[in-house]
């Protein structure tokens, strides 16, 4: 047997950018909402009682709540935006994950690269029967890719097509 290592051209190569995304789940964005509101109130609360224990709180104790509730409304504002440019794709060889605000974030996992897929779903995200496909690769604790706002039904699915791939490898 002969080895073989011939060039490819770069240019014939399948482009990811031509994938089309599917976005999260709409009612993903009322998770956010929620998440968001819960946590202005806990901040509201915190200003609260350092206003109502603090005796001299005075223009320092504004100043600093101010530029809290600025970074916080900053931050929300960012993950709303954010999460108009999450999408996914499964392909026939791999899946993708793109995520990112300023600079785009792809990431692509090829099915034989998979070792473990989870579905996680928060107590928010269930309320509106939404969870979080988890892809997991060698070599790392955490997820590789976690893809959040899809409908519960759906993410089995993905669990058990991925899963399916997986059992083809070892077979």
């Amino acid at each position: 047997m002969t080895f073989t290592n011939d060039q490819l051209d770069t240019t014939d190569l399948p482009r990811f950018e031509d994938v089309i995304f599917k976005p999260l789940h709409p009612d993903y964005k009322k998770v956010l909402m929620i998440n968001s509101l819960i946590f202005i109130l806990v901040l509201i609360i915190i200003i609260a009682i350092g206003y109502a224990f603090i005796e001299d709180f005075g223009t320092e104790g504004w100043i600093g709540a101010t530029f809290l509730a600025g970074v916080l409304f900053t931050f929300i504002i960012f993950s709303f935006i954010a999460l108009r440019k999450k999408g996914y794709a499964f392909r026939e060889h791999d899946v993708i994950f793109r995520s990112g605000i300023i600079s785009t974030h792809t990431a692509i996992i090829p099915y034989n690269r998979v070792q473990h897929v989870a579905v996680h779903e928060g107590a928010l995200p269930r309320l509106f029967n939404l969870a979080e496909v988890q892809i997991f690769t060698a070599g790392g604790g955490t997820s590789d890719i976690g893809i959040p706002g899809i409908k519960k039904e759906e993410a089995e699915n993905i669990k058990q097509l991925l899963m399916g791939k997986i059992q083809k490898q070892l077979s």
